[in-house]
């Protein structure tokens, strides 16, 4: 069984079909790579997984019990977190208040009052922080003075203590260095090998192939080409986003 299956998924935007019967599964422990040009659809798929859109038809499981999700915040507390470009990162609250956010640990004041565990945020946002081995400054007071690299590390660090099944990693790499790229793909790699199942996005073949397990090619709203990475090229991944086979298979 499958962590989390796609099954005929189709969504129509007006006169638009955007998912014309998307087919997907994602094993727990796995990266798997989801690549397409601009308008192949990746967007709008992981915003049915992740409870942003509503699906016209076809179906979703996770861990083999369908789903459906009227909201990101059912989707996360079933235990899929989403990690945008935009990381949705607060900039002016630390790195603890951001991985806590909305979720923050309490204890009785006098034994009546509840109020914020900030010690319990400090002790275990550093023990976070060490076992994923980011380089964070201790000083940091607030998230806005990290680099990309240290904030995406933020991000993927709260889908780890919230005991994520499926993280869903959105370009994260697309405005970073090369070293801090390489920290992504470490962080991600790490995700896996503790049994989340990684859906990454991405442009970048070159990163897709030494990340991803699997890599799923979407064209125009479809699945049209799934490999596992040591078995496929950037030539052949670069045919199916185009449609190059496509075109060839119809001239046939």
């Amino acid at each position: 069984m499958s962590l989390l299956e796609v099954r005929d998924l189709k969504k129509r935007f007006g006169a638009v079909e955007v998912l014309c019967g998307v087919d997907l599964t994602l094993e727990a422990g796995e990266v798997l790579a989801v690549v397409g040009d601009n308008g192949a659809g990746k967007s709008t798929l992981i915003k049915h997984i992740s409870g942003v859109y509503r699906r016209d038809s076809g179906d979703i499981a996770l861990g083999g019990k369908a789903v459906a999700f009227d909201s990101p915040k059912e989707a996360r507390r079933a235990g899929i977190e989403t990690v945008y470009q935009d990381l949705a990162l607060a900039d002016e609250l630390s790195v603890g208040a951001n991985i806590f956010l909305g979720r923050e640990p309490v204890r009785r004041w006098l034994g009546l009052l509840p109020v914020i565990d900030r010690g319990r945020i400090l002790q275990e946002t550093q023990r976070l922080i060490d076992s994923i081995e980011s380089h964070i400054p201790d000083g940091a007071s607030t998230v806005a003075g990290l680099s990309g690299g240290q904030r995406q590390a933020v991000a993927i660090a709260r889908a780890l203590y919230w005991d994520a099944k499926v993280v869903i990693l959105d370009e994260p790499t697309a405005a970073l260095a090369v070293m801090e790229r390489e920290n992504v793909i470490k962080l991600s790699r790490m995700l896996a090998a503790k049994g989340v199942g990684v859906i990454y996005i991405g442009h970048n073949l070159v990163e897709i192939l030494e990340v991803a397990d699997r890599i799923a090619v979407m064209y125009r709203g479809r699945i049209v080409h799934v490999a596992r990475s040591e078995e496929t090229t950037q030539e052949e991944l670069i045919k199916y986003m185009t449609g190059y086979s496509e075109r060839r298979e119809s001239a046939a």
